[in-house]
C-alpha cells in the first residue's frame, strides 16, 4: 500500500514528508511525496498560460526533490508534480492513481509551533476523503524511528464509529501500543461559587468511573471479534480544552486517533465539533479514520 504525503512547495514545508517516513517505517508501506500546481478552470490554451503553469511545476519539482533528499535515507520516496483545479481536488485525485491507504498533510502555517491547526486544504480533505488522513504539527521534524503509540479518542455515546475497533486494528497492524483517552473540561467558571469544589470533584471521579468502564465494555465485546493487544485507558480533565488534552502524557513517537463524526459517510472522514477542539490543542500528530467497516 501507498501513503501519500502532500508537500507544499509555496510554504517549503516539509512535517509532512517527516510524519509520512516515520508512518512507514511502522507500516512497511511505501511513500510518496506530492506536489499540487493549481491550474485555471476552464482552460484557456493561452501559450503564455501553459509557459508560466510549466515553470511552476518544474520549480515545484526542483523543490519537492530537494525536500525529499534532505530526509533519512532509508525510506525511499519517489516525488510527483501534480496539476489540478485545487489543491485538495489534485491529492485526492493522485491518491486514487496511487490506491493510497493513507493521506499526510501539514498544517496550516497561521497554526502555533508544534500544534495541529486546519487549513483551506486539510480542512476539506477531512470533510470528503474516503481514506484516513494524517496531520502532522507545524514544524514537525521526528522523521527518525516510527510511530510507537497509537491514542484513540473516545467521545462516549456519540462514538458511533467504530472508533476503537479501527484503532485497535491499526496497533496491530503498526506493531504500536495502543491508549485509549476521553476528554472532558470541567467548567469551572461557570459553577464557581455554586457548587463546592469537594463535590465536583466527586461528580468528575464518578464520570471518569463510568467512562472507563463504558470503554471497558467496548474493548470487550471487540476482544470477542478479534485479538486486542494490552490497552491502557486514561481519563482527561480540565477547565479547558487545552488543560484537558496536556492533562494526558504525551511522548515522541505518539499519535493520536480520532474517529468520523455520527455526519460522517460510512468509509468517509468527518471531523466533528469536539474532535475539532481537541485536535487543535494535540502536541502531537493526529489520525483521522473514516467509519469504520467490520473485517
Amino acid at each position: 500500500m501507498t501513503i501519500l504525503a502532500a508537500f507544499s512547495a509555496s510554504r517549503h514545508s516539509s512535517a509532512p514528508l517527516h510524519l509520512a517516513t516515520q508512518i512507514a517505517r511502522s507500516t512497511g508501506d511505501s511513500v510518496v511525496a506530492a506536489a499540487v500546481v493549481e491550474r485555471p478552470w476552464p482552460p484557456k490554451g493561452d501559450p503564455v498560460e501553459q509557459e508560466y503553469l510549466d515553470y511552476i511545476t518544474t520549480q515545484a519539482t526542483q523543490i519537492l526533490d530537494r525536500a525529499v533528499s534532505a530526509l533519512p535515507s532509508d525510506v525511499e520516496i519517489p516525488t510527483v508534480v501534480h496539476q489540478s483545479t485545487s489543491v485538495p481536488s489534485g491529492l485526492l485525485e493522485l491518491a486514487v492513481a496511487h490506491q493510497a491507504n493513507l493521506v499526510v498533510v501539514g498544517s496550516s502555517s497561521a497554526g502555533l509551533l508544534g500544534r495541529v491547526a486546519l487549513g483551506s486544504v486539510t480542512e476539506r480533505l477531512v470533510h470528503t476523503a474516503e481514506m484516513p488522513v494524517a496531520i502532522a504539527p507545524r514544524g514537525y521534524s521526528q522523521s527518525a524511528g516510527r510511530i510507537r503509540r497509537l491514542t484513540a479518542s473516545y467521545g462516549g455515546e456519540a462514538d458511533v464509529n467504530g472508533l476503537i475497533p479501527a484503532a485497535a486494528e491499526l496497533a496491530k497492524a503498526w506493531s504500536a501500543t495502543l491508549r485509549i483517552v476521553s476528554f472532558t473540561v470541567r467548567n469551572v467558571v461557570a459553577f464557581a461559587g455554586v457548587i463546592e469544589s469537594s463535590a465536583e470533584d466527586l461528580v468528575v471521579q464518578q464520570w471518569s468511573k463510568r467512562t472507563y468502564d463504558e470503554i471497558v465494555k467496548r474493548l470487550n465485546e471487540v476482544r470477542e471479534r478479534m485479538d486486542v493487544p494490552d490497552v491502557d485507558v486514561v481519563v482527561g480533565t480540565g477547565h479547558d480544552w487545552n488543560s484537558a488534552v496536556q492533562s494526558v502524557p504525551w511522548a515522541a513517537g505518539d499519535m493520536l486517533v480520532m474517529g468520523s463524526g455520527a455526519a460522517a459517510q460510512t468509509s468517509h472522514v468527518f471531523l466533528g465539533s469536539a474532535a475539532a477542539k481537541i485536535l487543535r490543542h494535540a502536541p502531537v500528530p493526529v489520525m483521522i479514520v473514516p467509519r469504520h467497516q467490520p473485517t
